[in-house]
Formats: C-alpha cells, structure tokens, sequence
C-alpha cells in the first residue's frame, strides 16, 4: 500500500506541473509568435519482484515476471513551433515569416543574441527597427525620419522611398537565423528564446528558400499556435488523472485504516 500512496502522489505532481503548462499556454493565447509547449511523461524506476526471463524451473523460464512500477514524472514540455495564423495589420513594421527561421535580436541588457518569432517591430528615436521592449533587430537596419513609405521584400530586403525622388533606397537586409532542434530552445521570455547545447548552432540566412528559411510578408503578424479547444480538451483530461490519483490515495488510506483497525 505504501508504495501506492507514493507513486500516486508522484502523478497528482505530474499533473500538476501538466495543469500548470496548460494555463500558461492558454493565458498565452493572443501572444503574438507564442508557441505552445506539451507536457510529456515518463514512468519512474520499477521494482522486480520477480524478474521477467528468470528460471521457474531446470527447464523453464518466467514468461512475465512481476514488476512494480513508482509512479510518474513529467520529464519535459517540449515547444511545438508550428505556424500560428497570420493577421493582417496594415502596419508596415509587422511582418511573418512564413515557414522555418527566427528573427534575431541584440539585445540591449546583455549584448547577447536572442531569437523570435514575433515580428512586431517599432522604429527608435534614431530610425533603427527594434522590438517592444527596444531591442534591435539584428543585423540593424535604419529608415531616415524623412522616409515616406517602408517596403519589406520577401526576401528580407528593407527599402524606403524619400520625398522628390522616384526609386527606393534600400535600408538593409532582414536575416533569419535556423537551429536543427529548435524544441530545445530556452524561453527567456518576452517572446524571446536563446540556443542551448541542444539546439546546435544557429544558422543563419536570407529568408526565401537559402537554407530552408522562409519568406516574409509584410503588414502581418503571426498569431499563437495555441488551441483554445485542445487546450481545454488536455484540462479536462489532467483534471480527471489528478482526480483518479486522489481517489487511489484515499483508497489506500482506507486500506491502511481498516489494517490499523484490527483488533488482536
């Protein structure tokens, strides 16, 4: 009975940690380039009280064995990167990358480079894109305050036209950054992510096809990935699990009552 009070109490854990993922997506549901995590289990250590393939006999060995499981853990919530839907904005800055591939961003606490998916971005004071939070968008790209109007190609190549004359003068070049495993990127937060040992190095390209990276379109941003109805699909099943976990503890309480309970 002990050992179903404690591996019990080890999914009522894991379905907490799950519950606690699920809230996180859904309050992240309207967070532009949000990507939704996904709980994943895995089963504790077992103990063998008679181990599969051992001799019953000269001549026979155990089918099966009896095993014993300890219960669960949740061992990780990888990132689903997914495209979310695009939203049209009319706002020159905005822009998706429809496909593979991250903007990047210094930023300006730490001189480090991170990556997003949000492509939201605002002029400063001196014309350089940056984000929300005023980190420029690597590698920097500036507009004139004089600019009339900002063009952003496919591409990635940024363009302005100035008053009186009549062809665009280009600004820079947006580039996209791409990781062999971008599911095990750090979130920082702030819609932002850095590598790990396991994401590999960056590489990084043009967007529109130069090493498997997308393209841009202009006056749109990329939406959650997150499934409201889903969401709440894994809610309700995380619940029911937490709940089936309580009544196995007190299932087991009642068992260690009525033992307690014995008279002599």
């Amino acid at each position: 009975m002990i050992r179903a009070l404690y591996s019990a109490a080890s999914g009522m854990n894991a379905q907490q940690l799950n519950v606690d993922n699920i809230a996180n997506n859904l309050a992240n549901a309207n967070t532009a380039g949000y990507k939704a995590r996904r709980t994943q289990f895995q089963d504790l250590l077992y103990q063998n009280m008679v181990q599969p393939g051992s001799a019953s006999s000269q001549q026979s060995t155990m089918p099966t064995g009896l095993q014993l499981g300890l219960g669960t853990r949740a061992a990780s919530n990888e990132i689903i990167f997914t495209q979310g839907n695009s939203t049209e904005t009319d706002n020159p800055l905005d822009v998706v990358i429809q496909g593979n591939g991250f903007f990047q961003i210094r930023l300006a606490a730490t001189g480090q480079l991170a990556y997003t998916r949000d492509g939201e971005f605002q002029l400063d004071r001196n014309g350089n894109f940056v984000t929300a939070n005023g980190d420029t968008l690597e590698p920097q790209i500036t507009v004139p305050s004089a600019a009339q109007s900002i063009t952003i190609a496919a591409d990635g190549t940024v363009s302005y036209m100035l008053p009186g004359q009549t062809s665009a003068q280009k600004a820079g070049q947006i580039q996209l950054a791409g990781f062999q495993n971008p599911a095990g990127l750090n979130s920082i937060g702030n819609n932002l992510y850095q590598p790990t040992d396991a994401t590999g190095e960056p590489v990084v390209a043009n967007p529109g096809g130069q090493e498997g990276m997308g393209t841009l379109l202009q006056g749109y941003t990329e939406q959650s990935n997150v499934s409201i109805v889903e969401e709440f699909v894994n809610l309700i099943q995380a619940q029911r699990a937490y709940e089936a976990n309580s009544k196995v503890v007190k299932a087991a309480d009642d068992m260690y009552q009525q033992v307690n309970n014995l008279k002599q």
